[in-house]
Order: structure tokens, then C-alpha cells, then sequence
């Protein structure tokens, strides 16, 4: 395979997974401005670190890696800087268009809530595994942890939010 096919190849991948990649952005950032920057960012990065990627390895656990490590400097740069950062009232609908059942809505906005009340760790992990699909073993290596730290979170993750969600005593 010649260079400029290897490059439309991953470049359309990349370009296949924006969908997945905005979804991580929103759950790690808890608003739509800045998980929109977050994931142009990670885009910006993929694209000019290409040469680093191993073909043959798999595309979306490196750029949620590359997601996650930018995350990561942008709240370390935020507490630097030490700014009081005001987040805009949400004017977006989450969800289905508002002629669909009012109570399917709710309960999507329930859930937003409580997993952005999740501690980021747990938040993270639920996020991978539980939203993104990604198997443990792909998830931990993206965060940096062992297996079993990732399904530590991840259980405390679950049970917070069946107790944010009335779901268990």
C-alpha cells in the first residue's frame, strides 16, 4: 500500500469515528462548547502525529488516548492559570427532537447528570466501557491503569449511578 492510500485510509477512519470521539468529549468535559474544542483539538493532534500511529494497531483507542491526554493538560492548564470558569447555560436539547417522548428526554437529562456527578476517574471509566464499547483490557490501557483498577472504577462508577438514579437502595 503506497503512502498517499495508507494516509486516505486513516484519514477516513479518523473521520469515521468523530461521531464516538464527540460523545467521549462531552462525557469528559460535562459541556458542549468545550467538548467540541476538546475534540477538534484531539482531531488537530491525530492528524499531526499520524507518522506516530502504528498501522495494524487499532485507530480509536489511540485517538481517545490522545482525547483523554489533552483533557488532561487543558484542566491542569485551568487550575494553573487559576480562572473561575462560568459554564454557559446548555441550550441544546440531548436527546431526540422534542416531538418525541417527553419522558425518554428526562430520563437521558437523569442520566447526564448523574454520570457528570461521577468523580472523573469513574466518569471515565463508564464512559470507555459502558458508552464507548471499549473491552477493559482497551480501556485501561487507554487511562493508564491496570485492568483491575479500571474495573474498580468502574464498579463504583455503576453503583453511584443506580444510587444517583434510584435504581438500588
Amino acid at each position: 500500500m503506497n503512502a498517499s492510500t495508507s494516509n486516505d485510509r486513516f484519514c477516513e477512519e479518523l473521520t469515521a469515528l468523530l461521531p464516538r470521539l464527540r460523545r467521549f468529549a462531552r462525557g469528559l468535559a460535562r459541556d458542549a462548547a468545550d467538548a467540541d474544542d476538546l475534540c477538534q483539538q484531539t482531531v488537530e493532534r491525530a492528524l499531526k502525529s499520524r507518522q506516530s500511529w502504528q498501522d495494524g494497531t487499532r485507530l480509536d483507542a489511540w485517538v481517545y488516548r490522545i482525547m483523554r491526554n489533552q483533557w488532561i493538560d487543558e484542566i491542569r492548564a485551568r487550575t494553573r492559570r487559576a480562572q473561575t470558569f462560568t459554564r454557559e447555560e446548555e441550550g441544546t436539547n440531548v436527546g431526540r427532537p422534542g416531538d418525541q417522548d417527553a419522558e425518554n428526554l428526562v430520563e437521558i437529562g437523569n442520566v447526564g447528570r448523574a454520570l457528570a456527578r461521577l468523580p472523573d476517574e469513574q466518569r471515565e471509566a463508564v464512559m470507555l466501557v459502558l458508552v464507548e464499547g471499549f473491552a477493559y483490557k482497551e480501556a485501561a490501557e487507554i487511562i493508564g491503569v491496570p485492568q483491575g483498577t479500571l474495573t474498580s472504577r468502574l464498579g463504583r462508577g455503576r453503583e453511584a449511578l443506580l444510587r444517583e438514579l434510584g435504581e438500588i437502595a
